[in-house]
């Protein structure tokens, strides 16, 4: 768990310095439809200045459900607290169950390996993670009764 949240750490790293580059839009979007960021910062540059800004947000936002993920894992879930495992299960799944499906509506073109590549491989090894505490709290749990 604690990997997968450092994978989601690292992407939201490189999605800030991306904002801040003029290379493209995002990871894996280098255009939209064709559209530079120097061409529609030449049409307004405002325009840019609020996708920077959304970008930075975004970053923000992946970057600190990463840390709050990680350290419920590190010291929660290791500590045998269900709690713990709970919150840190639901709070990356709202996030990509929220963004996710609008990256499948076609709005817009990208390179699914480079944008979205990282996240699905954090995901997956978030998930294992998962299926490895829970094998362990589920079998803490009965151990945890006879004790008491």
């Amino acid at each position: 768990m604690v990997l997968g949240a450092l994978i989601f750490f690292v992407y939201a790293v490189v999605f800030f310095f991306r904002a801040f580059s003029s290379s493209g839009f995002e990871i894996g979007v280098e255009t939209l439809n064709g559209v530079t960021p120097q061409q529609l910062n030449g049409l307004n540059p405002a325009i840019m200045g609020y996708i920077m800004h959304l970008h930075v947000a975004t970053a923000a936002f992946i970057a600190a459900t990463a840390v709050a993920v990680g350290g419920l894992a590190w010291y929660g879930v290791r500590n045998g607290l269900w709690w713990a495992l709970i919150t840190a299960v639901i709070s990356p799944v709202l996030g990509l169950v929220v963004a996710l499906p609008l990256h499948y509506m076609g709005h817009f073109n990208y390179n699914w390996v480079n944008h979205l590549g990282p996240i699905y491989l954090g995901t997956i090894i978030f998930v294992v993670g998962v299926v490895v505490a829970l094998i362990g709290l589920t079998q803490a749990a009965p151990a945890a009764r006879a004790a008491r």
